[in-house]
């Protein structure tokens, strides 16, 4: 059955990185509709929530923090570096902004993002959510998770005391994270049983409505449940498989993009300022498959003959961590 449920979490995975292309390379309806606007925070609510599902369900039943670590990063950090490095050197960066998105405080102020690394601060807000968590867990052994219900009000409220709608921050983001991690919570039975009722009893299609309009931009307080809707939404269709929104999930498709979702998301930027994006108006969008075919090839190069090795390796070596740990 978990396995099934997951297959749920790798369609919304599929979305979640087809709303971000979209919202990157394509016109999403008249300007006045603010569409591309509103399509990027879906794609990115619900990219963190799948996130902080992952990272507080691994947690949850496994707690050694180096091995997660050692997992995480050896995941995200190799691509990454790459194309920072080969981002970083055609724009002739600085050293400081070298420092920032080699460690991944990039989106901290003074901001150091630049044109074909505007995206990387998502990747920061990641970075630095596992060494949040991983210092809780460290600290306060398991049981630290039960906090995370708290702190994500906590920065939800801060949002709120601010008037911070939407922004790149981590401390005014990850209430995303942290409300995909609640969800995992509920999953693994930590907060009664009540909250998997309610999840089996919502209506996607209403939870689907109401996370599109938090999303827009002119929606005002609606912004600030944001991260809450987005972890209901996923949650109706992973504790309830019978709904036609998380039978559209069972795609292979979807599960296909999901599997190189990360190299997508990572390559796109640095893709679309090559001749393949330039241009205007139809000149540009004329080019559009061919940048999507390209984009997809180096995606799929990267996912299975770069990033596979590199985790290969992270995993190996944090069971040799884990060996040393208990022998």
């Amino acid at each position: 059955m978990q396995g099934k449920r997951f297959q749920v979490l790798d369609g919304w995975r599929g979305i979640s990185i087809l709303l971000v292309l979209a919202t990157h390379l394509l016109p999403l309806g008249p300007k006045a509709w603010q569409l591309n606007s509103t399509s990027g925070p879906l794609g990115m609510a619900l990219f963190f929530t799948l996130s902080g599902f992952l990272i507080a369900h691994f947690l949850t039943n496994h707690a050694n923090v180096v091995d997660f670590l050692i997992r995480r990063l050896f995941r995200i950090v190799p691509l990454a570096w790459l194309y920072i490095a080969i981002a970083l050197l055609s724009t002739q960066a600085g050293t400081q902004s070298w420092l920032a998105h080699l460690f991944f405080y990039a989106n901290w102020p003074p901001m150091q993002l630049g044109p074909v690394t505007s995206h990387i601060w998502s990747l920061c807000v990641e970075v630095q959510f596992y060494l949040g968590i991983a210092l809780l867990v460290a600290l306060l052994r398991q049981r630290g998770l039960l906090l995370i219900p708290l702190l994500c009000l906590a920065f939800t409220l801060y949002r709120v005391t601010n008037e911070v709608h939407i922004a790149i921050n981590t401390y005014y983001r990850v209430d995303e994270i942290l409300a995909g991690s609640i969800l995992a919570l509920i999953y693994n039975n930590k907060l009664g049983a009540w909250p998997r009722e309610f999840l089996r009893r919502v209506n996607p299609l209403l939870v689907l409505i109401l996370l599109i309009v938090s999303c827009h931009p002119e929606s005002g307080f609606m912004n600030y449940p944001r991260p809450y809707l987005a972890a209901i939404l996923v949650g109706s269709t992973l504790f309830n498989n019978g709904t036609r929104m998380a039978g559209a999930q069972d795609n292979r498709v979807l599960f296909y993009i999901a599997a190189v979702s990360y190299a997508l998301y990572v390559i796109h930027p640095l893709l679309a300022h090559t001749w393949l994006g330039s241009g205007e108006g139809w000149d540009k969008y004329a080019k559009r498959p061919l940048l999507f075919a390209a984009l997809f090839a180096l995606a799929h190069l990267s996912t299975f003959h770069f990033e596979h090795k590199w985790m290969a390796y992270g995993k190996r070596l944090a069971k040799r961590q884990q060996a040393r740990a208990t022998g």
